[in-house]
């Protein structure tokens, strides 16, 4: 039997071994992010025009709504300001010039309730319990109203402590007056002292920090809505580039969604520009004649409050207290320094006023200054002279007193912030109200202008099914 040969099967070729000389498993694919993966798609879809569309539908819907939340948020910003200068921050510095008034009035008050002798006239002693009263009721509503502004609830603190002891010198001296002690004439000069020194101040500076308040408040309220027009601006401009690039593609004159979206857009932006620019100016009006005039006209009266109160110390001291150059009588020379400041006033009062309403009032202030600067110095020279008993009705008595000259400047003035405060509320009042319902009516707008668009690139899709 022939044997034959067979040539041995030929070894299988090496594989490499699986992941490389050293194994380790087989090599996978590299794996992408998901962002990498979108963006991929997105690149992809930009490529056909269905694909561009949907990008430049998306992208007009986003536009469109920042718009309306920037506006909304810029909007409701300036309108909660504007209400608080109606109805917070400017009622709470009236309240504080008013506490101002009522204790530079029950110092006034006192001081001609003690120069009347031991029977002090009923319509004096219920001026001054009328203005403590109102100085208490204030200082009340100030600490419930003043929210946690440190430097106010500070002075209406040392307002509440001071005026209980100056309440009780007061009634000190009035209980000595009427034993005809002279001991009564140091107890009010002491408690007029308390007042110049610790009240008024603290009252001053309450004013001063309420009115700062209000002041940022009318900043706050005023300030432009840069982020709504930029933002209002650029949805605008790509509205009109994606209706542009339309036309150039179809020939086709108007998209009716575009052209909505565009529209409402437009509204929004004219809405807010007229509404703001109204605000703005009105705001603007109640801070220059009103506010101004109101600051101008409350320093005024304060001035003239304090001189009165001089004018009778000077009276009751009778010479006892020296200025700081030891000849003349303190209280005369504050006397002069009141009068400065409230001639001051006044004319700045006068060119603030823009109205008859507003200048009439101030004009017989004037007058009445003038008049009582004339008795004031036929007083003193008659004091100066050694007959008190023929001074005093020149400075308390009747018609022909300086206390009736006063008291003309006094009606005057409060005539005159009663008008200012009816000119500042008409005028906040408007700001305020041309604000009104815009933050609403910009949202709706703003909703419907993104649903219009979206709708104006959808009909174009509409085309490639």
């Amino acid at each position: 039997m022939a044997i034959t040969s067979r040539a041995p099967a030929s070894a299988p070729a090496a594989v490499p071994a699986p992941g490389g000389p050293g194994g380790g498993g087989p090599v996978l694919p590299g794996r992408r992010s998901a962002w990498a993966e979108g963006v991929e798609r997105l690149r992809g879809a930009a490529t056909t025009e269905p694909g561009r569309l949907r990008i430049i539908g998306a992208a007009l819907a986003a536009l469109v709504l920042l718009f309306g939340v920037v506006a909304v948020w810029e909007i409701s910003d300036r309108s909660t300001a504007a209400d608080d200068v109606v109805g917070r921050s400017q009622p709470l510095s009236a309240d504080a010039a008013s506490i101002y008034r009522s204790l530079a009035d029950a110092d006034t008050a006192s001081s001609s309730g003690f120069l009347a002798g031991g029977q002090e006239p009923r319509e004096v002693r219920e001026r001054y319990e009328k203005d403590i009263a109102n100085a208490s009721r204030l200082l009340v509503n100030a600490a419930a109203n003043t929210g946690g502004d440190e430097e106010s609830r500070k002075e209406i603190a040392l307002l509440g402590e001071q005026l209980p002891r100056y309440t009780g010198l007061i009634e000190q001296a009035r209980a000595t007056n009427r034993q005809g002690l002279p001991l009564g004439g140091a107890y009010l000069r002491y408690a007029n002292e308390q007042m110049s020194t610790q009240l008024l101040p603290a009252a001053q500076r309450l004013y001063q920090a309420e009115t700062a308040r209000l002041y940022q408040d009318y900043d706050d309220a005023r300030a432009l809505p840069v982020g709504s027009f930029g933002t209002g601006l650029l949805a605008i401009g790509v509205l009109v580039w994606a209706q542009r690039r339309n036309y150039r593609r179809t020939h086709r004159v108007f998209n009716h969604g575009l052209l909505a979206a565009t529209a409402a857009s437009t509204v929004v932006l004219l809405w807010l520009a007229v509404g703001h620019t109204v605000a703005r100016t009105e705001l603007s009006s109640a801070r220059s004649g009103g506010q101004e005039s109101l600051k101008v006209l409350n320093d005024a009266r304060i001035s003239s409050l304090q001189a009165r109160a001089n004018e009778n110390l000077t009276l009751v001291a009778r010479g006892a207290v020296l200025a700081d150059d030891k000849k003349s009588d303190k209280y005369d020379v504050d006397f002069a320094k009141n009068m400065k400041d409230l001639d001051a006033g006044l004319v700045r009062a006068a060119r603030l006023a823009d109205d008859a309403s507003g200048q009439t009032p101030v004009a017989k202030a004037a007058d009445g200054v003038k008049q009582w600067k004339q008795r004031h110095a036929a007083a003193r020279e008659t004091d100066n002279k050694g007959d008190y008993d023929l001074a005093l009705p020149q400075v308390i008595g009747g018609k022909d007193s300086s206390g009736a000259s006063f008291d003309t400047v006094d009606a005057s003035l409060e005539q005159a912030i009663a008008h200012e405060q009816r000119e500042f509320t008409r005028a906040a009042g408007s700001g305020l109200g041309a604000l009104g319902g815009m933050a609403t009516g910009g949202a709706a707008l703003a909703v419907l202008g993104a649903a219009a668009a979206l709708l104006g690139i959808g009909r174009r899709l509409s085309e490639y099914r």
